[in-house]
């Protein structure tokens, strides 16, 4: 178990829920009247940017590359949070409980990660940050499957571990980001 890669997450994460909690304490939770499928295209919507942005070098609106990153985390925690509500559970939630709730299931992500780390070690540090936005764009389109097949499935992991992986590709995102590989140089 790699501590730098540890250290690297958690700051990573911080970073994403800080910017959850002020947009909650902004918003309320606004956010759960979203289905699975908005959700889904609204990281489709983050992910198809970044990819745009890699292929064309250029970007004309503000946020970069890694506000994006950000975002899709955000937006994975928020399908994890809404698959794992009741839909008859309060619209508004207070920003001390939906603290508790990113902090549960960012765990639950946590965990599969060190334990994927452990399996794999570290490919993901190999890997370049083009392949995690396909990877993300792969898993969006098993989740609209998933959807269409009334959210079942026969052999393969449900729409919950997809977010898992949607979150822990868009944090390494991240963490290369910070050690200043921002993507594959042609």
């Amino acid at each position: 178990m790699n501590s730098t890669t540890n250290l690297q997450y958690d700051k990573a994460v911080q970073s994403c829920k800080d910017i959850f909690i002020k947009k909650t304490i902004d918003y309320g939770t606004s956010w759960r009247c979203l289905r699975i499928i908005s959700i889904t295209d609204q990281i489709f919507i983050k992910a198809m940017r970044v990819r745009t942005i890699q292929e064309k070098k250029v970007q004309k609106v503000g946020d970069d590359i890694n506000a994006e990153f950000k975002g899709i985390v955000n937006y994975g925690i928020i399908g994890l949070i809404q698959l794992a509500m009741d839909d008859q559970a309060s619209q508004e939630l207070d920003a001390d409980h939906v603290s508790k709730l990113y902090d549960e299931h960012i765990a639950f992500a946590r965990n599969t990660m060190l334990d994927k780390n452990h399996d794999y070690g570290e490919a993901w540090r190999d890997m370049s940050q083009e392949s995690y936005i396909d990877l993300i764009l792969m898993k969006l389109s098993r989740i609209r499957q998933i959807l269409s097949n009334d959210g079942k499935t026969i052999i393969s992991e449900g729409i919950d571990a997809n977010f898992v992986d949607i979150i822990n590709y868009a944090l390494f995102g991240l963490l290369l980001i910070e050690e200043g590989k921002p993507g594959h140089k042609a």
